[in-house]
């Protein structure tokens, strides 16, 4: 068996990505590598300490951050968004899935903290995006792309939100996305600071993780690798320079996608996860909070509407959980989540087992890319 350098080489050598770096650990020293180069140019190789725009594994820190708030009292799990997200108080649902966005009835039940974390609120995407009430999610919001991330303030993105009817009842149904994006709104109000200075006192700061944020400083920008999308040519086109959407902080820090961070400040994070990671002394989360992110929270009948991002797994806060060996890569209890900018992470509590894979190719759905796939099965090998 190849080593985990041969694995991601053999995808750079077939052009299909610039470079990537990578990490397996559980059971003995941690397995790292990197390879290829930080553009398509071969400007300079890749280095394990690049700083990469990681999309929608930001989820996992949204959740993580709210069950702290959890854990203190700010927040109750049964509360109703609308305690801080006024807004959302009285929210409509569309008749049926399919029906116009005039065609609506009201909500049967508020909507909770926990309903976000599950991603049961009610907006999100099914596996049809166009339904007319997931269309205004794309338009109105500009959901659905790992960049450039949503324009509007906070306060202007909820007051529309508001205004787009739900697409289920609170509670029926799992549907993607949005749900982080929301959250990431009520815990800034619930703490009276912005997003990216929360993130940063309950998470970063506390972990070490010095090149983790919403934003890339100046003298930082040169660790930041291109970003590309791939082009029906089976090429690769530029889609974010170093000095691009991440130079500067974005009017909407997003809670589902807005992240950048290197490799081994997200393996601080998963080691936190795992209870390795401490700060004076004391874990950033108990045992119990970490059991309810990484256990799955949602029925098959529930995530059935958006089928199509769950290949064998169920959904925990923020994250997905392996319910079975549906594919090979698959490891019942393994926890975490892709972005859509060519990133991936998972644990394991039950083995320890850390999987950490950063390339710079955005990704056309969670798992489709051959190279997460070669990914995921030499880790399973590996274990």
């Amino acid at each position: 068996m190849g080593g985990l350098a041969e694995t991601l080489q053999a995808h750079v050598d077939d052009g299909s990505i610039p470079g990537a770096v990578a990490l397996v650990a559980g059971g003995g020293e941690p397995e790292v590598a990197a390879v290829g180069s930080v553009d398509t140019t071969g400007t300079a190789p890749l280095q394990r300490d690049a700083i990469f725009r990681v999309a929608s594994m930001t989820k996992m820190v949204t959740a993580a951050v709210t069950m702290m708030l959890v854990e203190n009292g700010s927040i109750d799990l049964d509360s109703p968004v609308a305690q801080w997200c006024p807004e959302l108080g009285s929210p409509s649902v569309v008749c049926t899935p399919q029906s116009r966005v005039d065609d609506v009835l009201p909500a049967r039940r508020a909507i909770t903290v926990e309903d976000l974390l599950t991603f049961r609120a009610g907006w999100g995407f099914p596996a049809q995006f166009d339904l007319p009430a997931v269309s205004l999610l794309f338009s109105e919001l500009k959901q659905g792309s790992a960049m450039p991330q949503p324009p509007p303030e906070p306060d202007r993105w909820m007051a529309t939100l508001a205004g787009i009817p739900l697409l289920y009842q609170p509670g029926e149904a799992w549907l993607y996305n949005v749900c982080s994006d929301i959250l990431g709104v009520l815990l800034a109000r619930a703490t009276g600071t912005s997003l990216p200075n929360l993130f940063a006192e309950r998470v970063f700061e506390p972990l070490g993780m010095v090149d983790s944020g919403f934003t890339v400083p100046a003298g930082k920008l040169d660790r930041v690798p291109s970003l590309y999308r791939p082009n029906p040519d089976g090429g690769l086109d530029l889609a974010d320079p170093p000095a691009g959407e991440w130079s500067t902080m974005p009017a909407f820090p997003s809670g589902s996608g807005g992240l950048v961070t290197t490799l081994d400040d997200w393996y601080a994070f998963a080691r936190m996860l795992l209870g390795q990671g401490t700060f004076d002394g004391s874990r950033l989360l108990t045992p119990e909070s970490v059991q309810a992110m990484t256990t799955n929270q949602v029925t098959a009948a529930q995530s059935a509407a958006a089928g199509l991002f769950l290949e064998g797994q169920g959904w925990g806060y923020g994250g997905s959980v392996d319910l079975d060996r549906a594919h090979v890569w698959n490891v019942p209890g393994r926890y975490g989540w892709v972005g859509g900018t060519g990133t991936a992470a998972y644990v394991t509590p039950s083995s320890g087992r850390v999987e950490i894979l950063m390339t710079q190719r955005e990704m056309t759905g969670p798992s489709t890319t051959n190279l997460l796939h070669d990914f995921w099965g030499y880790a399973a090998k590996r274990h």
